[in-house]
C-alpha cells in the first residue's frame, strides 16, 4: 500500500499497489517549476527486503515527491479471517531527488539538434534504516535543503517569466530522411523562439508509424514526462499535427500543456497580425482549429494561463460553448468574404489602369520585406525571424522597359511567407491574401541561399503554388543573401538554376540586374499568346 502525505502530515491519498501503480495523476499535482518539489511524500509498504526499484524511483521523480519512504514488512503469514497480513517493519529506506551536477542550459535555435543530451533524474537512497532512526528525520529541513539546491542549480538559466520553457518532441518516420528530420526540428525550434519560448531540450523517437493515441510509444511518453519534470519545462511541442484525442491523452500523462506545430504557427500569427484584415483572418484560423479541440478542456487543466498556444482571440474563448464559437466562425467567414470582394475590386482597378503586377513569394525569412524596402524605399518592418510580417504590402516600382529602355511602372506586392506543410486552416483563412499571388501577372520567387535547406524550401514553395486553385503566372527565381555563402554553394546554385538572379537585398547587390530581369518577365507575362 501507498499513503501520500502533505507537508502538514495529512494523508491526502491512499492506494493499493506499488508507487508506480498508485502515483497521483500529474495533472492533479501542483506545478512550481524545476526549482521546487510537489510538497507531497509517499510512504509505501513492500513485502520484500530490498531498496526501492527503478520504477518506484522514476515515479518519485515524475511526481517530484518530497521523499519516498519504503517500509519492508516481514510477516508471520496471513490471517485466516479478514485476509490481512500480520508482521512488523524489518527495515526502511528513504529516497529523495537531488540536484543535477550539470546545469540545464537553454539551447539556441541555431545550435539545437535532435541529439541534444537529456538530463536523467538524480536521486539518493539511504542505507537500511530502523523505524527509530527514520522517525528522527526532520523532513521539512530535508525538503528546504533540497529546494535550496534546486534553486541554486536553475538560477543560472535566467529564464524570463513571460517566456515558456519548452521541450520539443520529434518523431522520425520512414517517410523522411535524417537530414529532413533535423531540418524540421531546427525550424520548429526557431518557430518556438519566434513565438516567445525558450527551447530547453529535444526528445526524439524513431517509429515505423505514428501511435494513434499518443504519437510516440508508452515508454517514450514516460520519458517525456520525466524529462519535462527534470528540466522544468511547462510546455511540450510536437513536430507534427496532433488530433484532439492525442492532445488530451498526452496532457493527461505528461502533466503539462501539449501543443503541435500548427498551434505554434497560429500563435505567431496572432502576435504579428497588425491590420484589421490580418487579425480577422488569424481569429478565423484559430477558431476553426480550436473548435474540434474543445472537448475535455477545462475539466482537469485550464489553458487560460497564457503562453504559446493561448494568445489571441482563443485566450477568452477556449471554454466557450461550441455553438457560440460556430456562430462566431460564420460571422468571421462573411467578413473574410467581404474582404475578398473588396480586394478583388482593388485588383480590378489596378488591372483597368493596365499596371502590371508582380507578387513577391518565398519561404518565410527569405528576405522578401527587405528586398521590397531596397527596391521601393518602403519602410516595412524587417527582422531575422520567421513570419516577421504577415500583411500584404504593395508598392510601385520603376523598371526599364524591355524594348525601348524607357521606364515603366509596375506594382510589387510582398506576401506572407510560406513554410513546409502550411496549416490548412491558414490556407483557407488567408485565401484573400494568397489571391494576390494568383492574380499577379508574374511571380518573383525569393530564396534564402544561406539556409542549409534552401533546396527543400524551393520545393515547399512550389508545392504550395501548385496547390493554388488558380495557376499563378510565370516566375523568376532570385537567390538572396549571397554575401553570406561560400563559393561552392554559389556555384551549385548557379549550376542548378542557370536562369536565376543572385542578389543581396541587405547590401543592395545585384538589384539593377534584378530590375532588368523583371522587365523581361513583365514583357513575357503581358504579351498576347
Amino acid at each position: 500500500m501507498c499513503a501520500y502525505l502533505n507537508r502538514r502530515g495529512q494523508v491526502i491519498r491512499v492506494g493499493v499497489g506499488s508507487p508506480r501503480q498508485t502515483q497521483i495523476p500529474l495533472l492533479e499535482l501542483p506545478r512550481y517549476g524545476a526549482e521546487r518539489l510537489s510538497g507531497i511524500r509517499c510512504i509505501s509498504t513492500h513485502l520484500k527486503s530490498e531498496p526501492p526499484n527503478e520504477a518506484a524511483l522514476t515515479s518519485m521523480a515524475l511526481q517530484r515527491l518530497d521523499a519516498l519512504v519504503v517500509l519492508n514488512i516481514t510477516g508471520t503469514g496471513f490471517q485466516k479471517r479478514g485476509g490481512g497480513a500480520t508482521g512488523y517493519v524489518k527495515e526502511a529506506y528513504l529516497a529523495h531527488l537531488t540536484a543535477q551536477e550539470s546545469r540545464v542550459a537553454i539551447a539556441s535555435p541555431a545550435s539545437l539538434t535532435a541529439s541534444s543530451n537529456i538530463p536523467s533524474p538524480s536521486w539518493n537512497i539511504s542505507p537500511p534504516l530502523s523505524l527509530d532512526v527514520l522517525t528522527d528525520q526532520d523532513f521539512l529541513d530535508l525538503v528546504e535543503a533540497l529546494e535550496a539546491d534546486f534553486g541554486r542549480q536553475f538560477v543560472a538559466q535566467e529564464v524570463d517569466a513571460d517566456r515558456d520553457s519548452v521541450l520539443i518532441v520529434g518523431v522520425f518516420t520512414n517517410d523522411t530522411t535524417p537530414q529532413q528530420f533535423q531540418d524540421t526540428l531546427a525550424e520548429l525550434a526557431r518557430l518556438v523562439d519566434t513565438a516567445g519560448g525558450d527551447v530547453l531540450q529535444t526528445v526524439q523517437q524513431k517509429r515505423s508509424r505514428i501511435h494513434p493515441q499518443t504519437v510516440v510509444g508508452e515508454g517514450k511518453v514516460q520519458e517525456i514526462a520525466l524529462t519535462a519534470q527534470t528540466i522544468g519545462a511547462n510546455l511540450v511541442v510536437f513536430d507534427r499535427d496532433l488530433s484532439p484525442a492525442q492532445v488530451r491523452n498526452l496532457e493527461l500523462q505528461i502533466g503539462v500543456r501539449v501543443v503541435d506545430r500548427t498551434e505554434v504557427i497560429l500563435d505567431i500569427f496572432a502576435q504579428r497580425a497588425q491590420s484589421r484584415a490580418g487579425k480577422l483572418q488569424v481569429e478565423l484560423a484559430q477558431l476553426e482549429y480550436m473548435l474540434p479541440r474543445l472537448t475535455g478542456r477545462g475539466q482537469a487543466m485550464s489553458r487560460l494561463g497564457g503562453g504559446i498556444g493561448t494568445r489571441g482571440p482563443g485566450e477568452t474563448k477556449l471554454e466557450t460553448e461550441r455553438r457560440g464559437i460556430g456562430r462566431r466562425i460564420s460571422r468571421l467567414q462573411q467578413e473574410v468574404n467581404q474582404l475578398q470582394a473588396h480586394r478583388s475590386r482593388l485588383r480590378q482597378k489596378r488591372q483597368h489602369r493596365e499596371v502590371p503586377s508582380v507578387a513577391l513569394v518565398g519561404y518565410t525569412n527569405a528576405g522578401k520585406s527587405t528586398l521590397l524596402n531596397a527596391l521601393t524605399n518602403a519602410e516595412i518592418y524587417t527582422a531575422d525571424q520567421l513570419f516577421a510580417t504577415l500583411d500584404p504590402t504593395t508598392r510601385r516600382l520603376i523598371i526599364p522597359h524591355a524594348d525601348t529602355g524607357e521606364t515603366q511602372e509596375i506594382l510589387l506586392t510582398d506576401t506572407v511567407g510560406f513554410i513546409h506543410e502550411l496549416p490548412a486552416s491558414l490556407m483557407d483563412a488567408f485565401r484573400a491574401t494568397l489571391e494576390e499571388v494568383t492574380e499577379a501577372d508574374a511571380l518573383l520567387h525569393l530564396v534564402d541561399l544561406s539556409h542549409p535547406a534552401w533546396l527543400s524550401h524551393i520545393r515547399a514553395v512550389r508545392e504550395i503554388l501548385a496547390a493554388m486553385p488558380v495557376t499563378p503566372g510565370p516566375a523568376i527565381v532570385a537567390f538572396n543573401k549571397i554575401d553570406q555563402v561560400d563559393s561552392e554553394i554559389l556555384a551549385l546554385a548557379q549550376e542548378e538554376f542557370p536562369l536565376a538572379v543572385f542578389i543581396s537585398a541587405s547590401d543592395r547587390l545585384g538589384l539593377e540586374t534584378l530590375r532588368q530581369r523583371l522587365a523581361l518577365l513583365i514583357e513575357y507575362a503581358t504579351s498576347p499568346r
